[in-house]
């Protein structure tokens, strides 16, 4: 199988559903070889079977983003197997609880913040060696409206958004002069899990699937790209 990533590695999080999985079969269908982050096994199986039948090639990795013990051997792993990766999507993240600030418990505040951004530093910890072996490496990693202006009730993910926008950044600032790129996509409304955890009376039908979003991780992903610490929105 050939296409604009043909050849390419791509480590894609929160994969099993939603935009990762969408963003998983457009990678495969272009050459690139995905591994597959999730927790969900039955789900990671299910995709995997349909990208292989499609033509393409995946790798599982069942993995609870808070297990950063894990994330570390993920980076040790792939360095024995590929020697490096091109791409990063970071995707995986969870919502929490809307409510007000002065209620949260101590446990869901802590497990948002550990999901949404300081997994994807770990990832970047992990990661970041393998895409310095790249010739063009391309992190992307997925963020929300809701880090932007007063978002009453959203504080745990708000915060993770914002702080995790701050993080890109300053990683893109970082390798400036270096070969790899770092960039965030705001999806959006979007049809997905979260959103209707968030907003459980709005009809699906009304906002966009995730796979009108694949052109603009294409994009990003590809190696001619030369936008770095950019804020992409859907």
């Amino acid at each position: 199988m050939t296409g604009i990533l043909d050849g390419r590695i791509a480590v894609i999080t929160g994969a099993s559903r939603g935009i990762g999985a969408a963003v998983a079969r457009a990678f495969a269908r272009e050459g690139a070889h995905v591994v597959l982050v999730a927790r969900t096994v039955g789900a990671l199986e299910e995709l995997d079977d349909e990208i292989t039948a499609a033509g393409g090639s995946a790798s599982l990795v069942p993995m609870d983003l808070k297990d950063f013990a894990a994330i570390d051997r993920l980076g040790a792993a792939l360095h024995e197997r590929y020697g490096k990766i091109d791409i990063l999507v970071a995707n995986g993240g969870i919502l929490g609880k809307l409510m007000p600030m002065h209620q949260y418990e101590a446990k869901v505040w802590e497990e948002v913040i550990a999901i949404n951004l300081t997994a994807n530093q770990r990832l970047v910890r992990s990661l970041d060696p393998l895409l310095r072996q790249s010739d063009a490496g391309r992190a992307i990693f997925v963020t929300c409206d809701a880090a932007h202006g007063e978002r009453p009730f959203w504080g745990a993910y708000a915060v993770s958004k914002a702080a995790l926008e701050a993080m890109v950044r300053s990683y893109a600032a970082e390798n400036a002069r270096s070969n790899i790129r770092a960039n965030l996509l705001n999806p959006g409304p979007t049809r997905t899990n979260l959103r209707a955890t968030a907003y459980p009376g709005e009809d699906q039908a009304s906002v966009k699937p995730p796979e009108d979003l694949v052109p603009l991780f294409l994009e990003l992903a590809a190696p001619e790209c030369r936008r770095n610490g950019d804020l992409i929105d859907a």
